[in-house]
């Protein structure tokens, strides 16, 4: 959206952490976290800028599961201009949550069973 453009006419890369933030969060909570708060945001690249007009596309990732706390990896692809346009990686982070019982307090994650 143009509203969400920085400067140089790109997509801000604030809007686009926002997004990744939110990605990673779904993950996270089909992991058995449910109240869950971002601790982290590590190893954030931006590789390339978004435009306005680029489909923009989130995947993710389990890194791990602690006690705790879940990180997930997020890659965001842009595919370029109208059609079938150039895909290319424009941004990378892991983010880390913690889940919290309704006093805001650290609790464990429910380990699921792999039913084997």
């Amino acid at each position: 959206m143009p509203k969400d453009t920085n400067a140089h006419g790109t997509i801000f890369g604030g809007v686009i952490l926002s997004y990744i933030d939110q990605a990673a969060a779904i993950e996270a909570k089909q992991h058995g976290a449910s109240f869950i708060v971002t601790v982290a945001m590590r190893e954030v690249v931006f590789h390339e800028p978004v435009y306005v007009g680029d489909l923009v596309s989130f995947y993710t990732g389990l890194v791990k599961i602690g006690r705790t706390s879940i990180t997930v990896n997020v890659e965001v692809f842009a595919r370029r201009g109208e059609g079938i346009g150039e895909t290319v990686k424009v941004t990378e982070a892991e983010v880390t949550f913690v889940n919290l019982d309704e006093k805001r307090k650290p609790i464990p994650i429910p380990r699921r069973s792999t039913g084997a």
